[in-house]
């Protein structure tokens, strides 16, 4: 090999040493492999930068405007409430996720899927208190294999067909000829994943369960006559899942009902009155049919969509202390709407508008992001923040985000459009329908995965144009001899090591004709070599770098690097058996 070659192998083993053995962000890492390999010229600046242009960047880059339009207008909670239902137990919750996720991905780009799933599974977690950790990653994984069934599941089943049609003529393969070998290799992940997960899977604690003495507030919430909660039980509604938050009791007409049952079946202008810790509080205003008790919120200058919540903290200089917030007039004063009231764990059990304000309080409140700037150095206040993500929903937009998605979906599903033309203008849509805001859909990118992605394309191109990649797999398939079972064994391993440094579609692309020759030169059947290249190019189960999904996944789940070689080397094992022993049953050698 060349020196530039060796060189590029050098630096990919050093990123991969650092990301294994230290805690240092993968971006940074990545990003500083891709500048060493850019300073000894090995990769010209349009090759080390041509990722940031890359099809598959930007695409992850709308696709995360798309799911700001979903987060916006409450879409999510139809998925959490309709697809993922109310599992009892993890290994259920698991298969409840994993079954329905690699049945669209057969037929769907497991992008948007991932995309669309990721803050519907965030929520469901917390909801039903299950570690965020352990369902995140299977999603991931899920995804993969469910492209693995059908020949539309990934552009890689796509590209390496129309290789096949130019070299041998033909029709190609069938839509579903890959589901011989790509059902079972979906059903044994889904179970293989079930099964280790509980000893290979990290389990990150979410920050509620993390602090017993988080602050607690007190809030009233009104159940909307034309809602969809009216009729519904305490617990078809959702409220007895939010961890942290207790329902004290119902106001309703004349009547309190006290230690209210899962079986209580809630009525219209039914007054609710939760305890609980500040994200479940805020989780309680995004549920479509519940609505802050105080009219307070109604009376504001500034339109719901555009506020968030705030907490402030009572000085002991506050002007109205001892007055109760009704006497003290605080929305006008503030142009802000008291919704919860915190006093060191204590049960506030009035009103709203009946607490007496005292130096302390925790108050939580609904207003526009410049009551922030303008109160931060206020006397009136010791304390004031804002709250991520918690600005009001969108719910009469709900349809419209649903409708956009659902024709996303379609017009890169049929080939209408290019996923990447199909996501930019779904995202355009999402800002124009007003399902999200500008600000909104800029705070939703996460600029560190589109880095990493960037990145590891410019580190996969000195790979593949230094000649390393075809020298090593040249040299290995030589360890073959005349067995068609070793090389189609060897086939697998280096695709999957490709796909892990390089990406799914280089990886295929450079072992094609790798393979072809291997096939010629032991005088047998291409096709099987060709179906295992399709399986292990699109399981890319040990590094966070090797597949956009996995990357997606990545931050949201508090995962290491480590955590997906734990659990990925068992997965490729097994993947590597089902398809070195399964395929020449289907496609003789």
């Amino acid at each position: 090999m060349s020196p530039e070659a060796w060189f590029t192998l050098a630096v990919i083993a050093l990123c991969f040493g650092l990301l294994v053995l230290t805690r240092f962000a993968t971006d940074i890492v990545l990003m500083g492999g891709l500048t060493l390999l850019l300073v000894t010229g090995i990769l010209t600046p349009a090759q080390a930068l041509g990722g940031l242009a890359n099809e598959g960047v930007v695409t992850v880059g709308a696709l995360f405007v798309v799911v700001a339009g979903l987060k916006d207008t409450g879409a999510i909670a139809w998925v959490v409430e309709y697809v993922l239902g109310r599992p009892k137990s993890l290994a259920g919750a698991q298969l409840r996720m994993m079954t329905p996720v690699a049945a669209m991905s057969a037929f769907l780009n497991n992008t948007p899927v991932v995309a669309m799933m990721i803050p519907a599974v965030q929520d469901w977690a917390r909801r039903y208190r299950l570690s965020v950790s352990r369902l995140l990653m299977p999603l991931s994984y899920a995804a993969m294999v469910g492209g693995t069934c059908t020949l539309i599941g990934t552009s890689t089943n796509l590209v390496i067909n129309g290789l096949l049609i130019k070299e041998q003529g033909g029709p190609g393969l069938g839509i579903f000829e890959l589901a011989k070998i790509g059902v079972p290799i979906a059903l044994s992940v889904i179970l293989a994943v079930i099964v280790l997960s509980r000893w290979l899977l990290p389990e990150r604690r979410s920050a509620i369960s993390q602090f017993e003495d988080v602050r607690g507030y007190t809030v009233e919430m009104l159940v909307d006559a034309d809602g969809p909660l009216v009729g519904k039980t305490i617990e078809e509604a959702g409220l007895r899942q939010l961890p942290g938050l207790y329902l004290i009791e119902i106001d309703r007409k004349d009547q309190l009902i006290p230690a209210v049952s899962p079986q209580e079946r809630l009525q219209a202008n039914d007054r609710l009155v939760f305890a609980g810790v500040v994200e479940s509080v805020v989780d309680l205003q995004k549920i479509r049919g519940l609505r802050p008790a105080t009219d307070q919120v109604f009376k504001l200058d500034v339109p719901r969509p555009s506020r968030c919540l705030i907490e402030a903290v009572v000085s002991d200089s506050f002007p109205t202390t001892g007055k109760t917030i009704r006497e003290s007039r605080f929305r006008t004063r503030y142009n802000a709407a008291i919704i919860a009231v915190s006093r060191n764990g204590e049960q506030l059990k009035k009103k709203i508008g009946d607490i007496v304000l005292q130096p302390g309080d925790t108050l939580l409140l609904e207003a526009h992001p410049s009551f922030l700037e303008q109160q931060r150095n206020s006397r009136d206040f010791y304390l004031v923040s804002r709250l991520e993500d918690s600005h009001p929903l969108r719910h009469e937009r709900a349809l419209v985000a649903v409708a956009i998605l659902a024709a996303m979906v379609l017009a890169a599903a049929v080939g209408w459009l290019s996923m990447l033309e199909a996501a930019m203008l779904a995202g355009g849509l999402m800002l124009i329908t007003k399902c999200t805001t500008p600000g909104s859909a800029r705070r939703a990118v996460d600029w560190q995965i589109l880095i990493v992605i960037a990145a590891s394309l410019g580190i996969g191109e000195a790979l593949y144009i230094t000649g390393a990649a075809q020298v090593i797999a040249q040299n290995l398939l030589a360890l073959a001899g005349d067995s068609p079972t070793v090389a189609l064994a060897l086939i697998f391993v280096l695709t999957a090591v490709f796909t892990a440094v390089i990406t799914n579609n280089t990886a295929a692309v450079l072992m094609f004709p790798i393979a072809l020759a291997a096939s010629q030169s032991l005088q047998v059947s291409f096709m099987p070599f060709l179906i295992t290249i399709m399986v292990a190019a699109s399981i890319s189960f040990v590094t966070p770098i090797g597949y956009q999904t996995n990357l997606m996944v990545y931050g949201p789940g508090g995962y290491h690097f480590t955590d997906y070689v734990k659990i990925g080397i068992p997965l490729t094992l097994l993947v590597g058996i089902l398809v070195v022993y399964g395929v020449p049953v289907w496609w003789a050698f």
